[in-house]
């Protein structure tokens, strides 16, 4: 049977690692540099000479993996903007992640070996076994994370990231939907204006958790969250945004996960709103440094309500779905200051429309 067009434009799979993650530098380096001391300390009688040599071995090394990462970092954001099916099959890749390191050590060796000191410190270092070795290691390497990726293959997160967001709905629609109730008859053109914007968290509720949002479509969600619960609470619930360190440009193109910002609002609602008898204030702060987005939400914290346990299963949400879709470079922290209630969320600002898995 031929083949369609359809069949023959079916994307190929990416098998580099994304070496621009400080999740894989993290492990590679790691990785490398463990097999390098146990094989120097199996070469060695006792641990201090070991150490000594790992040490004077470890500014090849280094320099090798490092510029074989960022080669490798640059061809994976490439490939990601082109047609990986024509010009880099699978099996190609993964010759390319064999090749890179072993050309980089094969020219720091040739380089270095003009050197008399690095000609007397690496007696055992030749152009053929160090390049072999580094290949072998690239390819190695390359096995893992992709061995890795499957482990989590896109069925395995999205089957976790579902249940993930369905630990938010509950509480989150119970809330909105009495909110709503408590306007249809005193005030019936509030209650309209009001259900169209649980229409719309409904919509996106019923998105698919994998589907990633800009920052300014979630900040919308969530200002719409908030007048539902502005009726609730009345003047009791004060919000102020701070945006004036990032640009529209980035609000709109900066990508986010779908409720991840929300259920730090409700929290911030249920444990330093809700609790006060007089007006009480939740800030937003939201900022970009270079690739990084960051955002900072506080709320007062009210004597009579312990937080400790109620926070808990939100902030754990949140950073058990940061990690899945960031891996190491994402990070939730929470602390009490000064009679408030500070958590920070920080992410890579992201563009595209998809994040690689690590």
């Amino acid at each position: 049977m031929p083949m369609t067009a359809e069949s023959q434009s079916v994307p190929v799979e990416m098998v580099i690692p994304d070496c621009c993650n400080i999740g894989v530098v993290f492990r590679v380096l790691l990785g490398v540099n463990l097999s390098v001391f146990l094989s120097i300390l199996l070469r060695n009688q006792s641990l201090k000479p070991a150490l000594l040599d790992f040490i004077e071995s470890s500014m090849l090394v280094e320099w090798t993996c490092l510029l074989s990462l960022f080669a490798l970092c640059v061809a994976r954001r490439i490939l990601d903007h082109v047609d990986t099916t024509l010009i880099m099959p699978p099996q190609i890749q993964r010759a390319v992640c064999g090749l890179v390191p072993a050309l980089v050590m094969g020219f720091l060796v040739r380089m270095l070996s003009m050197f008399d000191w690095f000609v007397s410190s690496f007696t055992h270092l030749t152009l053929v076994n160090g390049t072999l070795t580094a290949g072998l290691f690239g390819l190695f390497l390359q096995h893992y994370f992709e061995m890795r990726s499957r482990a989590f293959s896109p069925a395995l997160i999205e089957a976790r990231l579902q249940a993930l967001h369905a630990r938010i709905r509950p509480h989150f629609l119970f809330n909105s939907l009495n909110a709503v109730l408590s306007l249809i008859r005193p005030e019936p053109l509030r209650a309209e204006a009001a259900l169209e914007d649980l229409a719309d968290l409904f919509r996106v509720l019923m998105r698919d958790s994998r589907d990633m949002t800009s920052l300014g479509e979630e900040i919308h969600l969530c200002k719409q969250y908030l007048s539902i619960e502005k009726i609730r609470l009345g003047e009791r619930l004060q919000i102020q945004w701070d945006t004036k360190n990032i640009s529209d440009s980035a609000l709109r193109k900066a990508q986010i996960s779908s409720l991840l910002l929300q259920p730090l609002l409700e929290n911030a609602v249920h444990y330093g709103v809700e609790p006060a008898l007089e007006a009480a204030l939740i800030r937003i702060r939201i900022s970009r440094a270079v690739d990084r987005i960051e955002i900072v939400v506080i709320n007062p914290l009210s004597k009579n309500v312990a937080t400790e346990n109620g926070n808990q299963m939100a902030l754990k949400n949140i950073r058990e779905r940061l990690t899945l879709l960031y891996d190491v470079e994402a990070q939730l922290t929470a602390r009490e200051i000064e009679g408030h209630f500070e958590v920070r969320l920080r992410f890579p600002y992201v563009k595209s429309t998809s994040l690689g898995r690590k």
